[in-house]
């Protein structure tokens, strides 16, 4: 019995050094008994916030593609995987992240995930469309949010997209005039609603937020809904604060502006369909 408990604790420590070496962390997660970031400054993330609205997902994904946008270590592919889709592909433009990712798919056993360095504004190349879009905390970080939206709506997303954007600002959202007056009819004087802290904003953060340099934008909630419906999405669901499960939908405006500007620089990767 000795000799079996030694043995497990041995290949436990070269576990926990495998993934020390593999650090540092943002997602906290849970292999072969060894946690990832156990210290993690939010607690136990992501899983304790997925818990909140994991119900918002279709339980069952048999059949389904997912594409997971901005994949950090891969919380999300994961659990995509777990719940029986047929394809899941994780992307996200930093390498220590992707190795994170495909060490916790394979000692995790789960096989169908693909783990590739691609940023969001080329998600033309692929070439394809996915039943399941995952863009969960990219949007902030973003210098450009919505030409982020318009590249995903246009090229990859075949029906619903789980998105989530962190928010500061009201939570008040107000109904919006259909079309804007210059002026207070009768009168020089502007509108009053660009000051109402409930207008659509995205308020630009030039330095840092929580010491983040590359945390540049913070919408209200007004501000991210009306950015989604913008770049073609309907909302269906708030199924938690500052998340939102949308569905594909026509493009405001689509017909006056033709094709928006937002295709890849270059065409589909070779080996993909056009």
């Amino acid at each position: 019995m000795k000799t079996v408990n030694l043995a497990a604790d041995r290949k436990t420590d070269a576990l926990r050094r495998q993934i020390e070496e593999l650090g540092p962390w943002f997602h906290n997660l849970r292999i072969g008994g060894v946690e990832t970031a156990p210290d993690h400054f939010l607690g136990d993330y992501p899983a304790f916030k997925f818990a909140r609205f994991a119900d918002a997902v279709p339980e069952d994904l048999s059949g389904k593609s997912v594409l997971d946008i901005g994949c950090n270590a891969g919380f999300y592919s994961l659990e995509m995987k777990r719940r029986g889709a047929a394809e899941v592909l994780g992307i996200d433009s930093d390498d220590r992240y992707l190795a994170q990712a495909r060490f916790a798919a394979e000692a995790l056993g789960h096989d169908g995930i693909e783990f590739r360095n691609l940023s969001v504004y080329d998600v033309g190349k692929l070439g394809r469309r996915f039943d399941l879009v995952i863009f969960m905390g990219v949007l902030y970080h973003l210098r450009h949010p919505l030409l982020a939206l318009d590249l995903i709506r246009e090229h990859v997303a075949g029906d619903m997209m789980l998105f989530q954007t962190m928010q500061q600002g009201s939570s008040d959202v107000l109904l919006v005039p259909e079309d804007h007056p210059f002026h207070v009819p009768g009168t020089s004087r502007p509108p009053g609603f660009f000051d109402n802290p409930a207008y659509p904003r995205l308020h630009f953060i030039e330095r840092k937020f929580a010491h983040d340099w590359t945390n540049w934008w913070a919408p209200n909630k007004a501000g991210a809904q009306a950015l989604l419906r913008a770049a073609g999405f309907t909302i269906e669901a708030e199924p938690e604060e500052e998340v939102y499960l949308c569905r594909a939908a026509s493009i405001p405006f689509g017909e006056l502006m033709g094709r928006p500007a937002v295709y890849p620089a270059q065409g589909p990767e070779e080996g993909t369909d056009a």
